[in-house]
C-alpha cells in the first residue's frame, strides 16, 4: 500500500472508530480580481478565517478584471455564479446581491461603518439591505509637485483653500519655475463633479432625478472655460481627445510638467514607483468652494450573491472580513483607502516604506470625512456614467472652441434625458 492510500485508510479508520464519520467542510467560492498585490493579502486573511472556522473552506478564484466586467454578469443572469465576488459596477448588479442582514451578528455595525457605501450596492427603493463591504474606496483629489513650490519659495496652502486661491497660487509657482502646466485635471466627468459640487451643484431634483444644470454647475463650468483660456489649465489634456474619451495627466505630472494635478488616490502606488526621487510630491486636502470641500468617491466591493447555497456561512465570512482588526490589515497591506468610516476616522498604519506614499494615503483617507452627501448620491446613481459622459463631452467642446457654454448646458441636459430614456427602454 502506497503512502497516500495508507493515510486515507487511517483517516477512514479513525472516523469509523469514533462512530462519527468525517464531515466535509462547506466550500465557498469567492470570485476575485486584483489591481496589485491585494489577492495575496486576501489569501492570508482567508487562512485565518478557516483556522477559526474549520467547518468552512473558502476558495479564492482569481480572475482578470475583464471577467468581472463581462463574464460575471452573464453568469448571474443565467442563475449561476460564485458565493461572493469583488465588483466595481456596484449598482448595476444589485439585483443579484444577497441581503446579509438576517444572518449578520451585528447589522448595526455595518449600518454605522459602511452606511454611505451600502447605498451604492442597493436597488432603487431599497434602504435596508446589506449586500457586502467595500474592499477599497477611491477618492478624487489633488497632488502637487512640492519641489516646485520650494523652488518658487511659495508656501503650500493649507486646508480650506478655495479653488480660486489654488489656481492663483499654482499659476504663480508655474511662472516662477517656468513649468508649462499650472493646473491639470483628468478629462473626466467624474473628476469635474468634485469642482461642481464644491461650487454648489445639487445634481438631482427633489424626486431624485438628474437635474445637472444649476448655478453651482455653471460656476464650475465657467472656471474650466476661463482656466483653459488663461493658460492655467492646458488645452493639451482636454483638447487632445473628443467625445467622452478619458485623458489623464499622470505622465505630465510624473515628468515634472504640472504644478497641481487633480486626479485621485489610485495614482499613489504608480507615483511612488515612477517618480522615485526625481521630486517630492504630495497629496493635499480637497480644494473648497462656497458649498463644500469635496472630492468624488468610487471603489470596489466584496458582495454576497443570491446564487450561493450557503447564506449563513457567507454571512460568517463577511462578519469576519468586516471586523476592524481584519479589515484594517487588508487596507494597510494593500495600500487602499478604507471604505469603513470608523477606520477612516482613526487612520491606518500603512505598510509601505515610502514616506510620500504613506502621507498621501493618509490625506486621502482623511478626505473621506469631507465628502459631500451629493457625491455619494451621484456615485450610487445607476445612470451616473451617462451623466459623466454627457458633461465631459460637451465641456470638452467648449474648451476647444466648438460651442459656447450656453449651448453646452442645453446639450448636456438633452443628452442625459435622451440616453437615460433609451437605457430604461432597453431594460423594459
Amino acid at each position: 500500500m502506497d503512502r497516500r492510500k495508507l493515510l486515507m485508510a487511517l483517516a477512514l479508520g479513525a472516523g469509523l472508530a469514533s462512530g462519527t464519520p468525517a464531515r466535509a467542510a462547506t466550500e465557498l467560492h469567492m470570485m476575485w480580481y486584483s489591481d496589485g498585490g491585494e489577492g495575496q493579502v486576501m489569501k492570508d486573511l482567508l487562512a485565518g478565517f478557516e483556522k477559526a472556522n474549520p467547518d468552512i473552506k473558502v476558495t479564492l478564484d482569481e480572475v482578470p478584471y475583464k471577467a468581472i466586467q463581462e463574464s460575471l454578469p452573464v453568469q448571474l443572469a443565467a442563475g449561476k455564479g460564485p458565493d461572493l465576488a469583488r465588483v466595481t459596477n456596484l449598482g448595476g448588479l444589485a439585483q443579484y446581491y444577497l441581503d446579509l442582514r438576517p444572518d449578520l451578528k451585528d447589522a448595526a455595525y455595518f449600518d454605522k461603518n459602511f452606511g454611505p457605501f451600502l447605498a451604492w450596492m442597493r436597488k432603487p427603493g431599497d434602504t435596508t439591505s446589506i449586500p457586502g463591504i467595500m474592499t477599497q474606496l477611491t477618492v478624487t483629489g489633488p497632488f502637487i509637485n512640492k519641489t516646485l513650490f520650494d523652488q518658487a519659495k511659495v508656501a503650500v496652502p493649507g486646508p480650506g483653500t478655495t479653488w480660486d486661491q489654488w489656481a492663483k497660487t499654482v499659476k504663480d509657482v508655474a511662472d516662477k519655475t517656468k513649468t508649462p502646466y499650472p493646473l491639470a485635471m483628468d478629462r473626466s466627468g467624474h473628476r469635474f463633479m468634485a469642482l461642481a459640487m464644491s461650487e454648489g451643484a445639487k445634481l438631482f431634483d427633489d424626486k431624485g432625478n438628474p437635474a445637472v444644470i444649476d448655478d453651482g454647475f455653471k460656476a464650475a463650468a465657467q472656471r474650466i472655460a476661463d482656466w483653459h483660456k488663461s493658460g492655467i489649465m492646458p488645452k493639451e489634456i482636454w483638447g487632445a481627445v473628443s467625445g467622452s474619451t478619458y485623458r489623464g495627466a499622470n505622465d505630465e505630472f510624473k515628468n515634472g510638467q504640472v504644478v497641481m494635478y487633480f486626479s485621485g488616490s489610485w495614482q499613489i502606488a504608480q507615483f511612488a514607483k515612477t517618480i522615485g526621487t526625481d521630486f517630492d510630491w504630495q497629496a493635499v486636502p480637497e480644494p473648497c468652494g462656497p458649498a463644500a470641500c469635496t472630492g468624488m468617491p468610487g471603489g470596489a466591493a466584496l458582495v454576497a450573491l443570491k446564487t450561493t447555497q450557503h447564506p449563513k456561512e457567507v454571512a460568517r465570512l463577511v462578519d469576519y472580513l468586516a471586523s476592524e482588526p481584519v479589515l484594517s490589515e487588508f487596507y494597510a497591506r494593500s495600500l487602499f483607502i478604507p471604505g469603513h468610516l470608523g477606520l477612516a476616522s482613526k487612520g491606518l498604519d500603512y505598510k509601505t516604506d515610502n514616506p510620500l506614499a504613506k502621507a498621501a494615503l493618509n490625506v486621502f483617507a482623511s478626505d473621506v470625512a469631507t465628502l459631500s452627501p451629493v457625491a455619494y448620491k451621484m456615485q450610487g446613481y445607476g445612470h451616473n456614467f451617462i451623466v459623466f459622459n454627457a458633461v465631459i463631452s460637451r465641456l470638452g467642446q467648449v474648451v476647444v472652441g466648438e460651442i459656447p457654454l450656453d449651448e453646452a448646458y442645453k446639450r448636456i441636459a438633452d443628452d442625459i434625458a435622451q440616453q437615460i430614456a433609451e437605457a430604461d427602454k432597453k431594460k423594459n
